[in-house]
């Protein structure tokens, strides 16, 4: 992998309150002079702007592969170059998505697409973390070879104190160096 594909990343945003902090995750990870490409799901829409991302990334965002202006499939041509994938936050219902194989948006399609690591950053409410369903779908990612980062334990969004809230992006920042062997 050349010194330009292994700087690059992909950062998957989902549709959870901690979607802000994607955005100072996708800002450190340009400053520490990483390529940064976005990819944001509709509901993550809904929370913050592709606007953000695009200053934040100085990259198109991807909410769609139906408007991409290249004649190779996105997903493919960002695949190739991607060395990793951080998806973050990453609800319950993304893990369940790529835990069983579903492509039904521009995230949970490049995802199956992407070959290299993949990092998960779950946030989510304490009950929904620690559901039999998602905790079965975080076991066949782990025998896939996908990575967590957290969720770490804290206030939450809903008003509750528990696990199932976001790392800090400087935590998450960690684990990506240590996989692109920066």
């Amino acid at each position: 992998m050349s010194e330009k594909n292994r700087k690059t990343i992909v950062v998957g945003v989902t549709g959870s309150i901690a979607a802000y902090k994607a955005a100072d995750l996708v800002s450190r990870l340009v400053r520490e002079s990483y390529e940064v490409h976005v990819i944001m799901t509709k509901s993550a829409s809904k929370l913050v702007t592709e606007a953000t991302f695009f200053t934040l990334s100085r990259n198109p965002v991807i909410t769609s592969f139906w408007e991409l202006p290249e004649w190779r499939p996105g997903h493919i041509s960002l695949a190739e170059k991607a060395a990793l994938l951080v998806v973050a936050p990453c609800t319950a219902n993304f893990i369940g998505k790529l835990a069983n194989g579903i492509a039904d948006d521009a995230l949970s399609t490049y995802a199956l697409s992407h070959s290299g690591k993949i990092l998960l950053a779950p946030a989510m409410n304490t009950a929904m973390w620690k559901n039999p369903a998602v905790m079965r779908n975080c076991e066949i990612l782990n025998e896939r070879g996908v990575l967590l980062a957290g969720p770490g334990k804290g206030r939450l969004a809903c008003g509750t104190e528990g696990e199932g809230r976001m790392l800090d992006p400087e935590k998450i920042i960690v684990e990506i160096a240590r996989l692109v062997k920066k």
